[in-house]
């Protein structure tokens, strides 16, 4: 692309005289409590030495320690308003998912790279698919039988979850007064982590180095047998049943749900007749929260109000758990992202054709759905990647 223009926006920082492959906007987050950035300024500078020009939102990174000025040295532009952002960009790059007032913005020919989790959201998979743009889902660009860009967020939901249980057992927050690791003379709190991917992998590990009494349950052997070996007998491992499930939440003072299945909702494995089997004040962490929940009675909260009671059990639901940690989160995020964000920003639908990965993060395009899961879980017409893009 070629671009030869002063920018004339009030406020604006530099003049763009040049050629590039692409114009990558970073709007700031504006879901409630997301201070997370689409591209750290380590990113912008990648993105401007691949060719490409990079606008970003003022203040967007303030949050994670990167102020206007480290953006332009990057080599950015800094746009005081959202709206030049979503108007210009060729690409937008962003975390969480579009909010109402960015649906609208969005347009066909423009790409979107970022977190969407539109199983449980059927109002933003219409707004995607009115607006007509080419969306591509962190969460379920896949390599393999892994999920790379999904994975460094589960590393930190993983380990906050236990953060957050410990906080939650606390009495001022009606828990249930226990020390996750206890004392000499007093047991520690039993935790029960349902899933044994990478959140609940780095849940255990952290329940486990706080010195609680940890059991897992999965329902693939082979995993169970990489935990084994992985936590040589410091955490328990189970076959996962609805039997085992019921026997392991009866004894269990945290409940830890770390449940997924790639791109669909998530499958409700403890109900609300079960709550009445818990001991009272238990607590249960729902992480799967993003993609609706793996408990029955969990529905999604923020971080100024992140724990309710149903039937005297606490739930801990944040829809965005690693916002908390912006600064660690982004930089996290940004290590995964960056190469398929470069290959997008250089490849266009091409890119998405030719890369597997891509291909299987491809959400929606000229307003079609390209993704099977959520189309079954929204009854919803699904379009393949080919026959998408080719129309």
């Amino acid at each position: 692309m070629v671009s030869i223009w002063v920018e004339s926006i009030p406020g604006a920082i530099r003049v763009n005289v040049g050629v590039y492959d692409m114009r990558v906007g970073v709007p700031k987050e504006i879901k409630k409590q997301e201070s997370r950035v689409g591209l750290t300024p380590m990113a912008v500078r990648e993105y401007i030495a691949a060719g490409h020009e990079v606008i970003v939102e003022t203040a967007a990174g303030a949050k994670i320690g990167c102020d206007d000025a480290a953006y332009i040295q990057a080599g950015a532009s800094i746009v005081p308003d959202a709206g030049d952002i979503f108007a210009r960009s060729d690409m937008i790059v962003k975390v969480k998912e579009p909010q109402p007032s960015e649906w609208v913005q969005l347009r066909e020919g423009q790409i979107l790279f970022t977190y969407l989790h539109l199983a449980p959201d059927p109002e933003q998979t219409r707004g995607l698919l009115a607006s007509g743009v080419t969306s591509v889902a962190y969460e379920t660009v896949a390599e393999g039988n892994s999920l790379p860009l999904l994975a460094p967020m589960s590393e930190v939901a993983g380990r906050i979850s236990i953060e957050a249980a410990a906080i939650s057992c606390r009495d001022y927050n009606g828990g249930n007064g226990l020390l996750m690791g206890g004392v000499p003379g007093v047991l520690p709190a039993k935790v029960l982590v349902i899933g044994g991917g990478v959140v609940g992998t780095q849940a255990a590990r952290m329940a486990a180095g706080l010195g609680a009494d940890v059991q897992i349950l999965d329902r693939s052997l082979p995993r169970l047998r990489q935990l084994d070996d992985l936590f040589a007998g410091r955490v328990r491992t189970s076959y996962s049943t609805r039997d085992a499930v019921e026997a392991a939440i009866c004894d269990a003072d945290v409940v830890i749900g770390a449940v997924l299945i790639p791109g669909a909702s998530a499958p409700k494995l403890v109900s609300r007749e079960m709550l009445g089997m818990m001991k009272p004040s238990s607590i249960m962490v729902d992480v799967a929260i993003d993609q609706g929940g793996c408990f029955e009675t969990s529905r999604p909260t923020t971080h100024e109000d992140p724990i309710f009671d149903v039937d005297g059990i606490i739930h801990y639901c944040v829809a965005n758990m690693p916002g908390c940690v912006p600064r660690t989160s982004s930089y996290a995020l940004n290590n995964a992202t960056l190469p398929y964000g470069l290959a997008l920003a250089g490849g266009g639908l091409k890119a998405i054709q030719a890369n597997p990965a891509l291909r299987s993060g491809l959400a929606t395009h000229k307003g079609m759905l390209t993704n099977q899961p959520v189309a079954v879980s929204q009854d919803l017409a699904f379009v393949g990647v080919d026959e998408a893009i080719a129309a």
